[in-house]
């Protein structure tokens, strides 16, 4: 074989054998997406904000109420949904805890309140007054779960800026247990 041909070779099995190591990383261990929409607002940005999620968290492995995650959207299979999750198996939730009392739209009250079946979190935006999520879609079943955000790139701040590279933060827990 020629040295041409086979520097060829060579080159294509290197950049096919990284292009499945990439995809094994992508697909069981870290996700690094855009998210976009303002129904996480002030957690993550509107726009150009990027979220590290870690894929050990499917199917809800080891989540807990206050984690932030990403999942498959119910009502649309090929869109993804960054939410926190504020409702575990077996919980009761109030509907929606924002709205005024008996304000809905279709006319029912938003005092009620639901248990959170087996397998299933109930999750909602930061931002409630922009987000559809369990209010509008009921409990999300636990293995629409794709991974745990644990940090966030903003990238609408400067590159470095006060000792932070491209806006890294951590994306943490913020459930308090008063109870």
């Amino acid at each position: 074989m020629s040295p041409a041909v086979d520097l060829w070779l060579k080159s294509g099995s290197f950049a096919l054998r990284s292009f499945c190591l990439i995809h094994i990383i992508h697909s069981q261990f870290y996700e690094f997406t855009e998210t976009r929409g303002e129904s996480m607002l002030p957690t993550l940005a509107a726009d150009n904000d990027y979220v590290h999620a870690l894929k050990t968290y499917r199917d809800g492995k080891g989540c807990q109420i206050g984690d932030c995650i990403v999942a498959v959207k119910p009502t649309d299979p090929y869109q993804r949904v960054c939410k926190r999750i504020t409702g575990m198996p077996g919980d009761v939730i109030l509907v929606d805890p924002s709205a005024k009392k008996g304000s809905s739209l279709d006319g029912s009250a938003f005092d009620s309140f639901i248990r959170v079946p087996p397998g299933h979190v109930w999750v909602t935006g930061d931002n409630l007054s922009h987000s559809l999520d369990s209010r509008t879609y009921n409990s999300l079943p636990m293995g629409l779960i794709k991974g745990k955000i644990v940090a966030a790139n903003d990238f609408n701040k400067p590159i470095w800026r006060n000792g932070v590279l491209l806006g890294f933060r951590t994306i943490d827990n913020t459930y308090v247990d008063e109870g």
